[in-house]
Parts: structure tokens; C-alpha cells; sequence
């Protein structure tokens, strides 16, 4: 186990097991990013931001085992890593304040670049591969006694940038049957159809929380102006004006916010408000 493995993992040992390990199927290396990426006039080499396949699982104290094993998979946004994203944004204090009986697993998607692609998992059955992986570094990592599960309900979550991996697997990923929620935070920026497709096939539940100035507002709106025109219903409040009612029993939530899009995640513990109120069971 690597340094950097080892000191991550020790961070989050009160809370849990925090498992540090690398996948074949992870996002990247991949051949879409083997020269690099230019975003205007920076280029990000692919040694550099595009070589690591980390994906960090963490286990909650108390997890109880069973035949299906709960997941939320997070992906994060630009200029940011799997170590960024959990020690900015508290994912994991919030995911054990949430109290559910779930999984958190968090990729490294393009590190510390300015970039949204999702590297393997835009691949077709590409997070289907993602989650049999995990499935075994479950079995083989996770300490359960009992080694005879499978995965079950899905929870997809992301952060700016991370629409575009998320929009991707709802599209071609091989497990959208699974998949019963996704949680947009000031993500929106594109794929609304594939978003809405995934809905109508699945009738999941759709959060999506905007901000002003954060890109997203337009596409957002776009969105609900569709769901208005085919006669969809959906939920429109501001995140400090939703119940915890409200945001359970919603499937089309849009969430209008006075935050930062980088403060949409941790700042009014939105991630844990999204937990809290989701499909997941509670932890006894």
C-alpha cells in the first residue's frame, strides 16, 4: 500500500473503514486522454492528471450486511481529486451524520484538471465492468463475514464536471435498472436528454440544486420548461425553502440556491440532506 493509501485511510479510521485502492476499470488511464487534454491555453499532461486509477470505498461503523450491498458513487468536479473532494466537502462526515446503511465510493476522475470526461465509464457497459470490480475489492477488502452479496440500489452524485460521467453511465453503462437516484450539485451543464431519458424509463428520483452564477442556471430552466411543456410534474424550491418531506417524496427536484458552486456540497450539508432523505436504508 502506498503512503499516500495509508495516510488517507488513517484520516477516516474513527468514522469507518476507508479502503484506498486502484481499479482496471477506473476512470482513467484511458485512450480518450492518452496525449493529454487543452482546456483554452493550459494543457494537462496525461502523466499528470490522467494516469491515476484510485477509487476510494468507504464503510460506515455499524454497515449491517446482507444480500444486497446499498452503494453512492460520487464523482467529483474540476481541479479536484478523490482527496480533495473528501477532505473539502466532508463527504464522509456527512455520509456517517446521514446515518445510512450504505456504501460511499468516490473515482478520481481528471485530477486537479480542467476537464469533464469520465474517461472508461463514458465507455458502452463501461460502469457495469466499474461495479463487478467493486463488487470483488468488496469482497475481498470490505471485512464482511458473509461474501454471497450483490450490489443493489445505485445512487449517482456530482459535482460540476461530474455530469458528464454521470450522464454517460444513465445513457450506456449497462446498470441504469440499478440506478435509483442521481444528485446533481451545480452540475448541470449538459445532458438533460439522457437525464430525462434515464427518468422516464426508471422513475427514480432527480435532485438537482443550481446556483445563480455557477453555469448551470440555463440549463436547469431549460429543463424545467421541457418537463412544463410535456406535462411533467416536478418540484421547484430554494434549498433553504424544501421540506425534509418535500425532498423525499419529490422525484423531480430542483433546488434554486443563494451558495457558491463550490459551497453546494458541504456549506448547508446538502450531501447529508440528500442521504437523509434517499431510498437507502437507515443504519440500526
Amino acid at each position: 500500500m502506498s503512503s499516500f493509501a495509508e495516510s488517507l485511510e488513517g484520516a477516516y479510521g474513527n468514522f469507518g473503514r476507508l479502503i484506498v485502492t486502484q481499479f482496471v476499470t477506473a476512470p482513467f488511464p484511458h485512450s480518450s486522454r492518452a496525449d493529454g487534454h487543452k482546456y483554452q491555453d493550459k494543457f494537462f499532461p496525461a502523466d499528470q492528471h490522467y494516469s491515476d486509477s484510485t477509487v476510494a470505498i468507504f464503510i460506515p461503523k455499524g454497515f449491517r450486511e446482507g444480500k444486497r450491498v446499498d452503494v453512492v458513487v460520487h464523482f467529483h468536479g474540476w481541479g479536484n481529486s478523490v482527496e480533495g473532494t473528501l477532505r473539502q466537502f466532508k463527504l464522509i462526515e456527512q455520509f456517517v451524520e446521514s446515518r445510512k446503511n450504505a456504501v460511499l465510493v468516490v473515482p478520481e476522475g481528471p485530477k486537479n484538471a480542467s476537464d469533464s470526461s469520465g474517461g472508461k465509464l463514458e465507455d458502452p457497459d463501461g460502469f457495469k465492468r466499474f461495479a463487478e470490480e467493486l463488487t470483488v475489492a468488496l469482497r475481498l477488502h470490505g471485512g464482511f463475514r458473509k461474501t454471497n452479496f450483490a450490489l443493489g440500489s445505485i445512487v449517482l452524485s456530482g459535482h460540476s464536471g461530474g455530469y458528464r460521467v454521470i450522464s454517460a453511465i444513465l445513457d450506456r453503462g449497462g446498470l441504469s435498472k440499478q440506478i435509483r437516484e442521481v444528485w446533481l450539485f451545480d452540475a448541470l451543464y449538459a445532458g438533460t436528454e439522457n437525464f430525462l431519458a434515464w427518468w422516464d424509463r426508471q422513475h427514480g428520483r432527480l435532485l438537482n440544486i443550481y446556483t445563480g452564477h455557477g453555469g448551470t442556471k440555463d440549463d436547469t430552466e431549460a429543463m424545467m420548461a421541457l418537463l412544463r411543456q410535456r406535462g411533467t410534474p416536478f418540484l421547484a424550491r430554494t434549498d433553504t425553502g424544501v421540506s425534509p418531506k418535500e425532498l423525499k417524496s419529490g422525484k423531480l427536484v430542483f433546488l434554486s440556491t443563494d451558495l457558491g458552486h463550490n459551497d453546494v456540497l458541504e456549506k448547508r450539508k446538502t450531501f447529508r440532506s440528500f442521504l437523509e432523505t434517499s431510498c437507502l436504508r437507515d443504519l440500526k
